[in-house]
């Protein structure tokens, strides 16, 4: 383990319909030593106000991967693509050449709350392109479950691959991490130990030099997992 990053320490932009910590510099906030994690580039956490949502904007040239962890999101892009994402859903879009989309909270009511990962592709000026898949709970229970890689369900363009665990009280995960490969962990739910440093809720770390990454969680929990060349 070479660093931890506490949960309080991330960056925060509160635009009152949307509440978001930054785990690396993002938008108006910059912290020359959290820019990045080799090629995971950006993991922010955000709750966006029923009814409200992120107006038609434009991406290129880059893996974005949506997350929501409660409530729904509305998604619709250039590319004719129209769809909700709900708890259990990985939505990836590859910006790539250019690709304009809209997130919406389509509750009158309740929250959203999701994470955005992007991830830097490979090569630039892709043909873009989007992808939506569900995960059964079943499936990410007990274990480190791949998500989302170069040969994974949910396809990117980076040799990055996602992994999700839902774990149990005093339940455990391992997964081996290669000679020459860093991993980041974060925790979207509950407490756990991870290699023997206890992280909770929106706490992230980066792993390097080792040879296994160990989790156990002390309550239900929820990790994502990044293993990076």
């Amino acid at each position: 383990m070479n660093e931890i990053r506490r949960s309080n320490e991330r960056g925060y932009a509160d635009h009152g319909w949307l509440k978001s910590f930054h785990t690396f510099s993002f938008a108006d906030y910059y912290d020359p030593n959290h820019v990045e994690f080799g090629p995971l580039r950006v993991i922010n956490e955000d709750r966006v106000q029923a009814g409200a949502g992120f107006g038609t904007h434009a991406h290129r040239d880059m893996e974005i991967i949506s997350y929501v962890l409660s409530g729904e999101l509305a998604h619709k892009d250039s590319m004719g693509n129209g769809s909700t994402i709900r708890p259990g859903d990985i939505q990836r879009m590859s910006a790539g050449s250019g690709v304009r989309h809209s997130e919406f909270n389509p509750s009158p009511k309740d929250s959203t709350h999701l994470l955005q990962i992007w991830i830097v592709p490979d090569r630039k000026n892709l043909k873009p392109q989007y992808e939506q898949l569900t995960f059964p709970d079943k499936d990410l229970r007990g274990k480190f479950h791949l998500v989302a890689g170069p040969e994974a369900p949910v396809n990117i363009h980076q040799d990055a691959n996602l992994y999700i665990a839902r774990l149990n009280e005093g339940e455990q995960a391992k997964h081996p991490l290669k000679a020459g490969r860093s991993a980041w962990m974060q925790v979207s739910h509950g407490t756990v130990a991870v290699n023997g440093t206890k992280l909770k809720a929106g706490d992230g770390a980066a792993i390097s030099e080792e040879s296994e990454v160990r989790v156990e969680a002390t309550k239900p929990s929820e990790v994502l997992l990044f293993d990076l060349a």
